[in-house]
């Protein structure tokens, strides 16, 4: 099993052809969503008495909810705005709510996973939710601007509490005070990383390992929707690969980031949470294929 730690939330997104208010997002749905095509997913994170019972559901039917946790109060908000290239984004106004206050526990069906993602959130929390799992194969993290300017130390502790750090490469660049992406990598392998994978949106990845570097593509297409969710769609099918494989090998960790680039592709096709909803197995199988044909020469 794989444990998802972090936020659930209702997101307004504003690109240029559409505003959608009060839709399901935030990184630990998007990530366990992602994931949950792979492997059996626990969700852990925290909403408000005003979340829809209808996202409930839609949460219900592909996770494990034992570390799901409703609380009287307003769920956690996120709104952004993309520009007309649908690359840049400007976040409006972020509202932590319940999940400001939230102390998460792990329940005990969660403590044996071998396999734990703990997806963009406050670094202090999730610190304190990795020392409670009992024998931990493979950790990752996220993190983004919000926290990288507003709790840099807690950060840095964090990535020395996990193995991964999946991290995009303005923020690698933020955090690190780096300009180039191997300095970037090879500082926050110093914090205690062993694997850092560098986001680059469209055109794909760099994963770090001792002196191995792998670039990845992303997949190309030609009508992207909404890239809101695409990294942690990335990160969540990337760690349940490897949990479904029950291998941290380097070979494993590669083929994990192949998919997760497949699976981020699928989250931008629609808007929200719905292209992940909408993919099959079969679909899955059909692009890895195609990404494999794409990058071989």
């Amino acid at each position: 099993m794989l444990t998802v730690f972090g936020s659930t939330a209702l997101d307004t997104i504003r690109t240029p052809t559409k505003t959608l208010k009060g839709v399901l997002g935030g990184a630990a749905t998007f990530a366990a969503i992602s994931a949950s095509n792979f492997v059996d997913t626990g969700l852990i994170a925290v909403v408000g008495s005003d979340f829809p019972e209808k996202y409930h559901q839609v949460l219900k039917k592909h996770l494990d909810l034992s570390g799901f946790h409703i609380q009287n109060g307003r769920t956690f908000r996120y709104d952004g705005k993309y520009d007309q290239t649908l690359s840049t984004r400007e976040t409006i106004k972020t509202e932590l709510n319940v999940l400001a206050d939230f102390k998460p526990e792990v329940p005990d069906i969660y403590r044996k996973s071998k396999f734990v993602y703990l997806a963009n959130n406050d670094p202090e929390q999730n610190v304190s939710v990795i020392n409670e799992f009992d024998n931990v194969k493979f950790s990752m993290c996220d993190t983004i601007e919000f926290w990288i300017t507003t709790k840099r130390n807690a950060v840095i502790k964090m990535i020395n509490s996990v193995d991964a750090i999946v991290i995009n490469d303005e923020e690698a660049k933020l955090l690190t005070k780096e300009h180039n992406l191997i300095k970037c990598a090879k500082k926050m392998m110093e914090w205690g990383a062993k694997y850092v994978i560098i986001k680059k949106g469209e055109h794909g990845s760099l994963m770090f390992f001792d002196d191995v570097i792998f670039p990845s593509a992303g997949f190309s297409l030609e009508d992207v929707v909404d890239p809101t969710g695409a990294g942690d769609s990335f990160a969540g099918a990337m760690i349940g690969f490897m949990a479904s494989r029950n291998s941290t090998s380097l070979s494993t960790i590669k083929r994990a980031v192949a998919y997760g680039n497949v699976m981020g592709s699928f989250a931008v096709e629609r808007y929200g949470i719905d292209g992940l909803l909408a993919v099959k197995k079969s679909d899955i199988a059909k692009r890895i294929s195609t990404y494999e044909k794409m990058i071989r020469f």
